[in-house]
């Protein structure tokens, strides 16, 4: 049986979640997607990113894109590179999300975008809820629930977006489809800071705490079909308020 400690490796692990399905093509795309898995938790803080010939292959670029990357990732006091043989690229991880930024990405989004984008989110978490109720091995119906306890156990908005964002991740990866548990990697990449963004109405953390724990529990029973719906409602429940905010930062920068 793996332990907790074995499937924390398989989430945090840079290939193949954050690795994309496709060649990325530009320095700052690797750095947009190290960034967001730094600040998502899939990369820990002090952790040994893979060495730059690894990182190009990964990523299917040019070395030389990668050390760019890099080198913008340093400025930017995300990773820190040490020399020596026990050296390399290690990650740092601030305290919180990068707040302004993600409002700014927000407030570029049209309501037809936020709209597709929770659409597409919907449909592969119902999927990975609906799989992981009929697939699912023990040590990943706990691993649901421990994360449940994370969330509700969380103080700071890191955290927060980090235990949020490996609970959605773990469904995925208890579905047992690799596709689906890279496809949900990238959308947490996009959705899991908006989420959690103090801004407009606030987000019932204990209602949604309750909602992933109904998730949970729908799995563990085997209920495939109450997991994919509990799943789709939980995603869903977020786009009104998201929509909210998205609109007042509109009117705001009409305004200015």
């Amino acid at each position: 049986m793996r332990t907790f400690a074995e499937e924390e490796t398989q989430v945090s692990s840079l290939s193949p979640l954050v690795a994309p399905e496709a060649p990325v093509g530009r320095a700052d795309e690797i750095v947009q997607r190290i960034t967001e898995a730094i600040h998502l938790g899939l990369l820990d803080d002090g952790e040994r990113l893979p060495v730059e010939i690894d990182l190009a292959a990964q990523f299917g670029v040019a070395p030389m894109t990668v050390r760019e990357a890099l080198a913008t990732l340093r400025e930017q006091q995300l990773v820190e590179t040490r020399r020596g043989r026990s050296g390399g690229s290690f990650v740092r991880r601030p305290e919180g999300p990068p707040i302004d930024q993600l409002t700014a990405r927000l407030a570029a989004m049209s309501a037809s975008d936020l709209r597709d984008l929770f659409d597409e989110h919907t449909a592969i978490a119902g999927l990975a809820a609906r799989l992981a109720a009929q697939r699912a091995a023990p040590y990943a119906v706990r691993r649901l629930f421990a994360l449940t306890d994370q969330l509700d156990a969380a103080t700071t908005l890191g955290d927060r977006i980090r235990a949020d964002s490996r609970f959605q991740i773990q469904v995925a990866i208890a579905s047992q489809s690799a596709r689906l548990a890279r496809r949900e990697a990238n959308l947490q990449a996009e959705v899991a800071g908006l989420i959690w963004l103090p801004l407009g109405p606030p987000l019932d953390v204990a209602a949604y705490v309750e909602e992933q724990h109904a998730i949970a529990a729908a799995v563990a029973a085997e209920k495939a079909d109450d997991a994919r719906q509990l799943a789709e409602a939980h995603v869903m429940g977020q786009l009104a308020r998201l929509t909210t905010v998205n609109l007042d930062l509109t009117t705001q920068e009409s305004g200015s």
